[in-house]
């Protein structure tokens, strides 16, 4: 169970929100079991296709010309547990792109990344029938986005940088899922 395979995918997908189904890693990759994929592309989920259902009923959308998109797929049916595994994978890229960057301005609110007022990510956990699932997506270029958003090249990332930092989100999600799995097998039980 701890065991998390990653891929980083250099073609440019548009994320619009088909890619948050089960096995969607493993139809599109061949990866069979739990997964982390990040590719890049541009972002346009409408209402029709949202997952979360106060994004529905506020009539909003998700809109954005370019990000960085995490795909999490994990075979099992806990919602909390998938929430929990969100806001991990994103207190992660926060903590990864302080490193890289140096600045300590990137704040998490909830599943949200935000520089000062501007929004940087979006993020949502479900479940399937087979599994859980999550999507991040990270502002590349944040021009026109429908609300108040940065984008990673307004903190000088990007180019190449864009996979570096996807490769890195990747390698620790999987090393932190891999560390909580080990760290139940070490202790022993109270009664």
């Amino acid at each position: 169970m701890g065991n998390v395979q990653h891929l980083v995918d250099r073609e440019e997908i548009t994320y619009d929100g088909t890619q948050l189904t089960s096995l969607w890693a493993f139809r599109r990759y061949r990866l069979q079991g739990n997964s982390i994929v990040s590719f890049r592309g541009p972002c346009r989920v409408d209402v029709e296709k949202l997952v979360d259902a106060q994004d529905t009923l506020d009539g909003a959308f998700i809109y954005s010309p370019d990000m960085l998109h995490f795909i999490v797929e994990h075979f099992d049916n806990d919602l909390e547990k998938a929430v929990y595994r969100q806001r991990l994978l994103v207190v992660l890229i926060r903590d990864v792109l302080k490193g890289m960057l140096g600045v300590g301005r990137i704040s998490r609110t909830g599943d949200d990344l935000y520089v000062e007022d501007r929004k940087l990510s979006v993020s949502i956990a479900t479940v399937s029938p087979v599994s859980t699932l999550i999507h991040t997506g990270l502002n590349i270029d944040a021009t026109g986005t429908p609300v108040p958003a940065v984008g990673l090249v307004d903190l000088n990332l990007g180019g190449e940088a864009v996979y570096d930092l996807a490769s890195r989100i990747c390698r620790a999600y999987t090393a932190e899922i891999a560390s909580i799995f080990l760290a139940r097998c070490k202790v022993r039980g109270v009664s």
